[in-house]
């Protein structure tokens, strides 16, 4: 491309701040810790990311939703052929793999095949049905979140098992608490141009639930059963549902557990220590592994591992704004639908440059 590269990637920051910023600002507010080099592609897949989760709200039927995701999916394609459409995100992202293949000498890319299953796993839930167990749920964000994260890794370069290993534990839990984030948002949908991280939900709950048409439950059904909490309590009682905080108390703690493992993980790595366990997803589209990056138990290879993954700590950061999410979730005991849940953290700054400077979240 001709342009500026610098140029472009500041005309994009100026939009991301001001729309893009609305739907997901803990990704803004983690770009200082990206690369340079990386963060064209980082806000590039950061706002594709959030076009894709927007469908679901912007089309009147999963049928229309389905078409627009096709529309990106052809973007996609054409964008990694070498012809971008004239579509910022496109554009950016082209700009972000030419980047990327100038720095490896054309060695590394990032996988076509990871986006277009960020694509289809949204797909899967255009309709906003609930997830048939807490499982299925993690898949579904290890399709989403932790795939964003390994895309990001792929931008610096980095081929490293223990760093996607962590990644898709922090992106596990980070999808899990996105699905808790819009529980009150999909149960009594707002009217339109009202999809923002900073609106207040008392008063357009109080609204909705006056309507004949509501929204979805999008917790497990297997936690909604051992709970005893039923969708219609939901929309009848909003907060008071019985069973609602401890159906949501459940599904933050299989978040919860997935940040204590990344923490066990870098702890043990720290020590010169194995990490712990295997990575369950090795072998799998974009995690296989040369011989001796597979190899865990060695002394000289916890420390590249543990090297490795310092390499990749600005990417492995929304372990931090999730983590405070899910404190100032239990703060409210859990009631999923209190403003301040809403509200953008005003310590993430500080506490990811805290961690970000002592590698450790």
């Amino acid at each position: 491309m001709k342009r500026s590269s610098g140029l472009f990637i500041q005309s994009f920051i100026i939009h991301f701040k001001s729309d893009d910023v609305k739907y997901d600002s803990p990704s803004y507010t983690l770009l200082p810790f990206i690369p340079p080099s990386s963060q064209t592609v980082y806000l590039a897949i950061r706002a594709f990311n959030i076009e894709i989760a927007r469908v679901a709200d912007t089309v009147s039927t999963p049928q229309v939703g389905a078409l627009r995701l096709q529309f990106w999916r052809d973007n996609i394609a054409s964008t990694f052929d070498g012809r971008p459409p004239k579509q910022p995100i496109s554009l950016l992202l082209a700009e972000g793999l030419e980047s990327l293949s100038r720095r490896s000498n054309g060695e590394s890319n990032i996988s076509k095949g990871w986006l277009m299953r960020v694509i289809s796993a949204r797909e899967q839930y255009l309709n906003s049905a609930p997830y048939p167990t807490i499982e299925v749920l993690e898949k579904y964000a290890e399709s989403t979140y932790s795939t964003l994260l390994y895309l990001t890794l792929q931008s610096l370069p980095l081929s490293s098992i223990t760093a996607d290993h962590l990644a898709s534990h922090i992106g596990k839990a980070s999808g899990i608490v996105a699905v808790l984030r819009g529980l009150p948002l999909l149960a009594f949908p707002p009217p339109p141009n009202h999809h923002s991280n900073n609106s207040g939900l008392s008063g357009m709950v109080q609204d909705q639930r006056g309507r004949q048409q509501q929204g979805s439950v999008t917790l497990p059904l297997d936690v909604m059963a051992s709970t005893g909490l039923r969708e219609e309590d939901v929309f009848r009682q909003g907060a008071e549902a019985p069973g609602l905080r401890d159906a949501v108390f459940q599904v933050a703690t299989r978040a919860s557990d997935h940040l204590i493992t990344a923490r066990s993980m870098l702890s043990n790595l720290r020590k010169g220590n194995a990490v712990g366990h295997d990575f369950e997803h090795e072998g799998e589209e974009g995690h296989i592994y040369d011989e001796e990056a597979s190899k865990v138990s060695s002394k000289s290879s916890t420390k590249t591992q543990f090297a490795e993954v310092e390499q990749a700590f600005g990417v492995l950061m929304p372990a931090v704004s999730t983590s405070l999410w899910l404190d100032r979730l239990q703060k409210v005991d859990f009631d999923i639908f209190r403003d301040e849940l809403r509200r953008r953290e005003w310590r993430l700054p500080l506490k990811a440059f805290f961690a970000y400077r002592r590698k450790a979240f």
